[in-house]
């Protein structure tokens, strides 16, 4: 290689590595790009001058030569902060060392503004989409970034499972194993705070609620049932509401750990303990159920391994190296984790 005396005082370009690695700038383009027909021995040394010269790519410019922006969007509907993070440091963690960067792009009321959704998604540019409940489950949405070719990567959905790149995970199922945990424990009387209704997850976590119940001869006892939003604040008002009844749930079922977690706050407050006057599960395995006190009985739904799947198989459909279509769907496994705030009520 040639001298880098003078080369490394400034932003070095793809011309003074062809120059270090004595080759042409078009050789050197191709072979950061790992393009076909350039030759091992070719693509490490461009490698390693670029390596010496510590050249990062114009991404910019790429862009207008490509024609693409190289940006992925992630768009989601205010749900608890814990997933949030789930899903970016997923998402994040797949895109570290690629030329794709993040467009975080959250959204409110998706159901009732999903036209509003997809505007916004065509008009920022992405050459492709992460869609988080509940626009996964929003066939308008489908339709207009279909018509418009904009590939997208759906993460849990519900609906619809056999369209574009799927990443799931059973939710009936692991609703049933908690579900089951706790009766199985001996609870009968169990206090059961919903998630937000225009996320299909709800539905289905309920659905195995319901199984469990029916499968363990138990009536579920329906003025139990609330509807919270996912959130921490409704989370806490729901639970009080359900410990405020004469005959009192013996445990209480929350379809997130934010709202789990906050049914353990407003118990404490209201002079219960945790697990021997009531017991709490959760659902998501998020941070906040690891730091809270006890550590929160919950089902592990890998969120950010998800958001890490779907990116990477968007990036493969970008860069053309996409799944033939009967791998369109990919499903990841939930897992029980019994901690310390379930236990047999006191009186079974």
């Amino acid at each position: 290689m040639q001298r880098l005396e003078g080369i490394i005082s400034k932003r070095a370009t793809i011309v003074d590595i062809a120059r270090v690695a004595g080759v042409t700038p078009k050789t050197v383009s191709r072979a950061l790009n790992d393009a076909p027909h350039v030759s091992a021995a070719v693509r490490h040394k461009v490698k390693e001058a670029a390596k010496a010269l510590d050249y990062h790519p114009n991404l910019a410019a790429q862009s207008l030569i490509a024609r693409r922006s190289f940006l992925i969007g992630l768009t989601y509907e205010r749900p608890s902060p814990s997933y949030v993070v789930e899903l970016q440091n997923g998402a994040l963690s797949r895109l570290d060392d690629e030329r794709y960067r993040l467009v975080v792009l959250p959204f409110a009321h998706v159901a009732s503004r999903t036209e509003e959704l997809g505007k916004l998604l065509l008009r920022a540019g992405l050459d492709g989409v992460l869609l988080a409940p509940p626009a996964c489950d929003q066939p308008l949405l489908l339709d207009m970034l279909e018509r418009q070719r904009l590939p997208y990567a759906r993460i849990t959905p519900h609906r619809d499972l056999g369209r574009g790149l799927v990443v799931a995970m059973d939710e009936s199922a692991a609703g049933h194993a908690v579900a089951q945990h706790l009766l199985m424990l001996g609870h009968r009387q169990i206090g059961i705070i919903l998630g937000d209704p225009s996320h299909a997850a709800s539905g289905s976590r309920l659905e195995g609620y319901r199984r469990a119940f029916a499968e363990a001869g138990v009536a579920i006892d329906e003025a139990l049932v609330i509807t919270g939003d996912f959130t921490y604040d409704i989370g806490y008002r729901v639970a009080r509401t359900l410990l405020s009844r004469k005959q009192r749930p013996t445990a209480i079922l929350a379809q997130n750990d934010d709202m789990a977690v906050a049914a353990i706050a407003a118990a404490r407050e209201m002079g219960l303990s945790v697990p021997q006057d009531l017991s709490v599960a959760g659902f998501d395995n998020s941070e906040v159920s690891r730091t809270a006190w006890p550590q929160l009985t919950t089902v592990n739904q890998p969120v950010q391994q998800m958001a890490w799947d779907a990116a990477d198989r968007l990036i493969a459909l970008l860069d053309g190296n996409g799944a033939p279509e009967p791998a369109q769907r990919r499903d990841h496994a939930h897992e029980l984790l019994v901690r310390a705030s379930t236990a047999a009520p006191a009186i079974a």
